[in-house]
């Protein structure tokens, strides 16, 4: 049985990405995302499952940062979420006076709070599932939360499915150690951390690699590197796995132009294949390879 760690408490949307990507294991929850990668890094853990975008509020910061930083992770799985939520309180309490739940959960629940419970002060806590518990010890009144943590806390649902856009979704990551990667499947996405020298026209040097090899962007931020003010590292997603011809010849251009650090290669969870644009497929890089190779040789020109 493999050790998960999963970024806690018990009741969280992490929780139910864990059980969707790695069912039947060993689960463990950690206060922090940072601790949840920090006991894969030492060992404590086989795999973590992290939250890293959600469709509504974007990029998960500490996420970025904590692979960026220590060890090397690589995300070998990901799942996507909806993400609906569950309004909990204390059975037989009365007036709803203070609502507690994650930052990006309460910006979820905005207009229905204002809507519903007109009257409560929304309250941020570290996690849905830390604000249940703020509710079970009397903390607040209620709490913003995951459907599952309903399994986990003496609570009782005042509201379910609640989210003012109905299709918001959450992706999460399982990140291991380096070794073995998933096989190429013709829909997978690749992340890197490109932490380029601070000049005019960088990033737009790194993003012409991409586009010169037909490579479709899914995802790009920037985050400050912590060290040097104006300083800052990009966090690109694209198409394609690192083991297809044309994203080595992608990242090696890349790795020339700065340091990168490789976050992993795996199935894309909604299955879309990768945009290949006409001479710019895996076989069009083996022939150009082949080609040279030719020439080398004095078989031709």
């Amino acid at each position: 049985m493999l050790r998960i760690a999963y970024f806690g408490p018990q009741g969280t949307f992490t929780e139910q990405a864990a059980r969707a990507l790695a069912p039947g294991e060993d689960l463990t929850p950690y206060e922090t995302v940072r601790l949840a990668l920090q006991a894969v890094r030492d060992g404590a853990a086989d795999a973590a499952c992290v939250p890293i975008e959600n469709s509504v509020e974007g990029v998960v910061p500490t996420t970025l940062d904590g692979l960026s930083d220590g060890d090397p992770l690589v995300a070998t799985a990901e799942t996507i979420l909806p993400i609906h939520f569950s309004v909990l309180k204390r059975p037989g309490s009365g007036e709803i006076r203070t609502v507690a739940s994650h930052p990006h959960a309460l910006a979820q629940v905005r207009e229905w709070l204002e809507t519903n419970l007109p009257d409560a002060t929304p309250v941020a806590s570290s996690s849905t599932a830390a604000a249940a518990v703020g509710v079970v010890e009397g903390d607040f009144d209620a709490a913003v939360s995951a459907p599952v943590a309903i399994e986990h806390y003496p609570l009782e649902e005042l509201a379910t499915g609640v989210a003012d856009v109905r299709d918001a979704q959450t992706r999460f990551l399982m990140v291991r150690r380096p070794g073995e990667l998933p096989a190429p499947t013709g829909a997978d996405r690749t992340s890197i951390v490109a932490a380029a020298v601070n000049r005019t026209g960088t990033l737009s040097d790194l993003l012409v690699e991409l586009a010169g090899r037909g490579i479709n962007l899914t995802r790009i931020d920037a985050r400050p590197t912590r060290s040097n003010f104006g300083e800052y590292r990009f966090f690109i997603d694209f198409e394609g796995h690192v083991a297809e011809p044309r994203i080595i010849d992608a990242m090696t251009a890349l790795r020339r132009r700065c340091h990168l650090r490789f976050l992993g290669s795996h199935p894309r969870a909604d299955e879309v294949a990768a945009t290949i644009e006409e001479g710019a497929g895996n076989q069009d890089f083996l022939d150009a390879q082949a080609w040279v190779d030719a020439v080398l040789k004095g078989e031709g020109a």
